[in-house]
Parts: structure tokens; sequence; C-alpha cells
């Protein structure tokens, strides 16, 4: 598939059919996401792949919140058929690790130096490439975030060391959708004029 039709193709999909996803596509998302940009080439992400329904249960159980100020279960109906889950961590400590070394000059592992967490930053940047190989494909994404009070049971029930948080989650299957959902279909996308400012800012 052309880039621009991938770019135009990727949305996010939030209901999957029962086609299960094939070794290669993922294989092909997950070696399509450590080709991800990273601060110093820290590459301080994890992949937590889960494929085996026991897991992608236990998943759902460890973070489906207790309670939500917001109706979730028409989203959980959805999200719940997707066959893979992709739990996308990283590790500020290996951020503050990599720029303690010596070619970068720092000798603390003060992350108040840093403008912003780029070890986040970097793991959606590998999320996007997931999101965007899936559309190449021909299958369906959607990159969801794990809720703060959820974070320690999801660690637990994985083992997950410490030292990793969660940016986020990929889903991943075939579509099982008519079409766009969620906010796209109640929001226009904003038109290029409204967010581009060439030269200086123009209100």
């Amino acid at each position: 598939m052309e880039l621009q039709d991938v770019v135009h193709r990727r949305r996010m999909v939030r209901r999957f059919t029962d086609e299960p996803v094939a070794p290669a596509s993922l294989e092909r998302v997950l070696r399509n996401a450590v080709r991800a940009p990273s601060a110093g080439f820290t590459q301080g992400w994890a992949f937590l792949v889960l494929t085996e329904p026991d897991d992608v249960a236990r998943f759902w159980t460890a973070t489906t919140p207790q309670d939500s100020e917001r109706d979730m279960s028409a989203w959980l109906d959805g999200m719940r058929t997707a066959p893979v889950l992709v739990v996308v961590l990283t590790s500020k400590d290996a951020y503050l690790r990599r720029y303690a070394e010596r070619d970068k000059g720092w000798v603390d592992r003060d992350e108040h130096r840093w403008a912003v967490p780029y070890w986040h930053v970097d793991a959606g940047m590998a999320s996007l490439l997931m999101l965007q190989t899936a559309v190449d494909e021909g299958l369906g994404a959607c990159f969801f975030g794990v809720r703060p009070g959820e974070v320690p049971r999801l660690h637990d029930a994985f083992g997950i060391p410490d030292e990793y948080a969660p940016t986020g989650v990929v889903a991943l299957g075939h579509p099982g959708d008519a079409g766009p959902s969620g906010s796209p279909r109640r929001r226009a996308r904003r038109p290029l004029e409204d967010v581009v400012h060439r030269g200086r800012w123009n209100a």
C-alpha cells in the first residue's frame, strides 16, 4: 500500500471480527515498531504481546475500572473483541541512565533536565508505527490508555518490572465495524490552515 493511502486510511477501530491475526502480520507490526526514533537511541521501550485468549481476558480483568464517571460498557464490549493486545511500556530510568553516559555530557540523572518525558514520546512513536503497519497489513487497530489506578494491577497480573510504565495499549485484529466511530463521528478534522502557522503565529 502507498504511504499516503496508509495515512488516509488509518483510524481507531473499536470492534473486531473473530478472524485471527496472522503471526507474520503481528511480527511485522512489532519489527516496524522498533524502527521508531528514540532520544539518544535509548530504545527504552518494551512490548508485552498478548495473543492467548486467557492472557487477553486477564488484561481486561486487571485494567477495567471498578467504577467510572462515564459509561464505558459499549466501548468495552467492542474492544474486548480484539484478539491481540500489545501493551506499550517505557522505562524512564533507561533514558536517565543513557543521558548520564559520557557521550551525552550529563553527569547525573536529574529528570528535570528533560523538557518533556521523551520516554513516553518515543513509545508513542513506536505505537504509531504499529497503527500504520496494521493498516498496511489489512488489519484494524486502536491505541488506548490504562488508567493510573489500574497500573499496579496490570503490573501484578503480568509480572511487569516496576521500571516500566505503560504508555498505552495497541489492540489489533480484523475490523468488525463499518467505519469511523467515537469522536470522529461527532467532530470534524481541523483544517490545515487552522493548525499550521508559517513563519510566525497568526492567531
